[in-house]
């Protein structure tokens, strides 16, 4: 069963498909980009998967559009969500 959906080359992050438990290994293939690595904490379905470690500051791209920052240190296969990453597309 597919659990995570890409859809740019240039995302860094996926949306999961169902809900993702700790430890769970995790695969995606995106335009020739591989993904392999376990689920560092639970992803509830919907909601964003880092594909790569970042720092503070690193874009976060998801479906080849900016979306946000990372505002903290996030592993591979940590929950993305407003814990850790501002909005980009806040309007103000």
């Amino acid at each position: 069963m597919k659990r995570l959906v890409s859809l740019s080359a240039e995302d860094n992050a996926a949306t999961a498909l169902s809900d993702i438990s700790p430890g769970d290994e995790c695969c995606l293939e995106v335009a020739g980009n591989k993904y392999k690595f376990n689920a560092e904490e639970g992803i509830p379905f919907g909601h964003k998967v880092a594909l790569i470690d970042f720092q503070p500051g690193d874009q976060v791209i998801k479906y080849g559009e900016i979306i946000g920052r990372a505002t903290k240190t996030i592993k591979k296969g940590s929950h993305l969500h407003i814990h850790n990453v501002v909005s980009d597309r806040v309007v103000k």
